[in-house]
């Protein structure tokens, strides 16, 4: 497969930058932060995204969406980033969708429309620590009647205070450490039982903590098989992993490209200093990581729309090389500004926090990295 984008790809690449340029851009984030805005996103551009069509980028035709792939979702997800847009777009029409994909017709029909119009947000209730350990999920689900009951808690539960939905790992089998025993649910966020503590994050998102107390859920509500979860949360892990790398990609290019602008214009010495030989060689390095890692991401994208079976070797390996790429981004671009730089009068200190938030959502460079190794059986 070429790495790069086919004439189709491109033109909703044509289509969705300049709309989040226009409607989303950094002046956006800004807005919502400075006015302490409770949602953390705007519902009126979460309709735009609808209107659009984007919000069933993967949802098949035949369910009302556009059955589109992961290439696509990640060039909205990469824009979004440029942008540093706050929206759902990567837990809902992302990775929830893709977990939805594997539970019944009638959890589909219930979500995939209210998806498709933007009257949908669904959050991601997987971790219980610091870090993000899939495995080690603990959370309890007993049965109970015809249903289930969920005790446990969850971490880092981004537009949790604001979903409609919750998809919650918890173990129905097995012990902490293992994938065997998991089931994932679709639990609505007002249950009875369930309680919220949201969090500023420091790129300005609201990431939620949410305790389960004896919740109760029909059988209806788990997606997939019970104790056969991790099939489908595999699904979501990598959907989710994927278009976390894509946006960083984003975040990082869009620190990039802010970078270079400067180096054009700011002068010392009678000079831009784009013109000292130092800065340009920083440059080129930097330009150099950043399009590896795109091609990195746009690699692992075609494996997963390919269905094939190293899919999930290279989404660690985007999402490690993304998130490292970035991270030279963000920091050459503080020092490359220098003081300016560390002040919020200049946008780059808001790409710093963002890749700094990105980098721990689905798994940190050091938690792919290893994980890129154990897949290649060390």
């Amino acid at each position: 497969m070429p790495l790069y984008h086919t004439e189709d790809q491109a033109m909703l690449k044509d289509s969705v930058a300049p709309f989040l340029a226009d409607n989303a851009p950094v002046k956006h984030l800004r807005t919502l932060r400075d006015s302490k805005d409770a949602t953390g996103f705007s519902r009126d551009l979460w309709k735009q995204f609808a209107e659009m069509g984007l919000n069933g980028i993967l949802i098949p035709e035949a369910e009302g969406g556009l059955g589109l792939g992961h290439v696509e979702a990640g060039i909205v997800l990469e824009e979004i980033g440029r942008n540093l847009t706050p929206s759902p777009f990567l837990t809902t029409a992302v990775a929830a969708v893709e977990a939805l994909k594997g539970g019944s017709a009638a959890l589909r029909g219930a979500w995939f429309p209210k998806i498709v119009s933007g009257d949908a947000v669904i959050a991601l209730a997987i971790d219980e620590g610091r870090k993000h350990r899939p495995e080690a999920i603990a959370m309890k689900a007993e049965r109970a009647g015809n249903g289930f009951k969920l005790d446990g808690a969850k971490t880092f539960v981004l537009n949790g205070h604001v979903a409609d939905m919750v998809l919650v790992a918890a173990r129905t089998g097995g012990s902490a450490g293992e994938t065997a025993g998991l089931t994932l649910f679709a639990v609505p966020r007002d249950a009875a039982g369930v309680s919220v503590t949201t969090d500023l994050m420091v790129d300005s998102s609201l990431a939620s903590r949410l305790s389960f107390d004896g919740v109760q859920v029909d059988a209806d509500a788990v997606v997939g098989e019970v104790d056969a979860g991790w099939a489908v949360l595999s699904r979501l892990l990598n959907a989710g992993r994927i278009g976390s790398a894509a946006e960083t990609l984003g975040v990082g290019t869009g620190a990039m490209d802010m970078t270079f602008d400067y180096l054009k214009q700011r002068k010392q010495f009678g000079k831009v200093i784009g013109e000292f030989q130092a800065l340009q060689h920083r440059a080129a390095h930097l330009y150099a990581e950043m399009e590896t890692a795109r091609s990195a991401v746009l690699k692992a994208q075609q494996l997963l729309d390919a269905g094939a079976d190293n899919a999930e070797l290279m989404v660690s390996v985007a999402k490690a090389k993304a998130g490292l790429a970035t991270n030279l981004s963000v920091r050459e671009g503080v020092q490359m500004h220098g003081g300016i730089g560390m002040t919020d009068e200049y946008d780059i200190g808001l790409y710093m926090k963002r890749d700094r938030a990105l980098a721990e959502f689905m798994g940190d460079v050091n938690f792919h990295a290893d994980r890129v190794a154990k897949l290649n059986g060390y």
